[in-house]
């Protein structure tokens, strides 16, 4: 095999791929990223058997052929050498010389012929959305993605598609964060649990162009997204997802509408308070058009008073100030609602128009 290709280009196509290279791993190929110029296109391509990332790169192929590269080494040495073109060669022992102006290097590769290729899966029934709006999805729900393996399905989000809307969950047992996207076609019916990881990865490659887009395919077992000259196949998790809409009421004893901006900046505050892990709740005391929120730590204690408009009872309930603050980083609105019952049914923080809704379980607090 020998291939000639830009620097730039190279780099940003094995940036794209090494985000499948797993961290760890009994099969060393997969540690490797394999190029492929066995056709008239260079592919680059890393696979985790959970998820599987191709880019096609740009170059001249000079000799057909496939080499695997270990992707730690590639991937550093790719942004070390100068912003010129890149000439990778491989002999009959898979010995790989790279060679870019005055500089030459050469590693073992591995055969790339033994390489895990990606699932070639039917591309039929595409669902289009912009790399805009996919990219602000992840971002608005991923945080509620449940870090831990207890519950697999909390690794992951919910795509329930229906008619022209998709509806995004993620959720970790204390909170949830739900988007809903109004698609420019009508869609078969279908709910899919979506890895966390894969959409993470994903929002990182992705533009954020609002007019190219990212078309999705639904297998029985995988998901595959396409954009630009990418291809992203991904391992859905299995199960039945939670009833969430028996999670999300809409009765309310309690409506405060309040400057998003200023009640972040309160919040945040007074999470200088409390250390990390320190579970010290911040008060929301509702009273009137005003809310007095407050926390009290080792490090001493805060008091911040917020206009707000209220509708209904006054209220005193309690929070973990981080999955507040993560929920309105999130919301784009100048003004933010919240709606609650009572101090131990949680608080659900939506619009009007029904594009989001967060669900925060409240935090156990002695009212004298």
């Amino acid at each position: 095999m020998k291939i000639i290709c830009a620097q730039s280009e190279l780099a940003k196509g094995v940036d794209i791929v090494s985000k499948a290279v797993p961290t760890r791993t009994s099969m060393t190929l997969l540690e490797c990223i394999l190029i492929d110029a066995s056709t008239n296109e260079i592919h680059l391509i890393a696979n985790d058997t959970e998820i599987g990332i191709e880019t096609v790169i740009e170059g001249t192929i000079e000799e057909r052929g496939v080499v695997a590269i270990e992707a730690k080494w590639f991937s550093e040495m790719i942004r070390k050498i100068p912003d010129s073109f890149v000439t990778i060669e491989t002999d009959n022992t898979h010995l790989t010389t790279l060679t870019c102006e005055k500089t030459e290097l050469k590693v073992p590769g591995k055969s790339g012929e033994e390489f895990p290729r990606i699932p070639v899966l039917p591309m039929t029934n595409a669902i289009d959305i912009s790399q805009l709006t996919l990219k602000d999805v992840v971002r608005q729900t991923s945080f509620s993605i449940s870090n831990g393996d207890n519950n697999k399905m909390m690794t992951g989000e919910l795509f329930d598609f229906k008619d022209d809307i998709l509806k995004v969950v993620a959720l970790d047992g204390n909170r949830i964060s739900i988007r809903n996207i109004k698609l420019d076609q009508q869609v078969n019916e279908r709910k899919v649990i979506v890895p966390g990881k894969t959409l993470k990865e994903i929002a990182k490659i992705i533009g954020s162009s609002a007019e190219e887009k990212v078309r999705m395919f639904l297998n029985e077992n995988h998901i595959v997204f396409q954009f630009n000259e990418t291809t992203v196949v991904s391992r859905l998790i299995e199960g039945n997802y939670f009833r969430i809409d028996q999670m999300v009421s809409s009765d309310y004893d309690t409506k405060v509408k309040v400057n998003k901006k200023s009640m972040l900046e309160s919040i945040d505050r007074a999470s200088v308070m409390s250390k990390e892990g320190d579970k010290r709740p911040i008060v929301f005391n509702i009273e009137g058009n005003n809310m007095l929120l407050s926390i009290e730590s080792v490090f001493g204690s805060m008091n911040d008073d917020l206009e707000v408009v209220k509708e209904g009872k006054d209220l005193i309930i309690g929070f973990n100030p981080k999955y507040i603050m993560e929920a309105l980083r999130a919301i784009d609105d100048e003004e933010v609602s919240l709606y609650m019952v009572n101090t131990k049914s949680p608080c659900v923080i939506r619009d009007d128009a029904d594009t989001y809704a967060y669900v925060i379980l409240p935090i156990n607090i002695n009212v004298n």
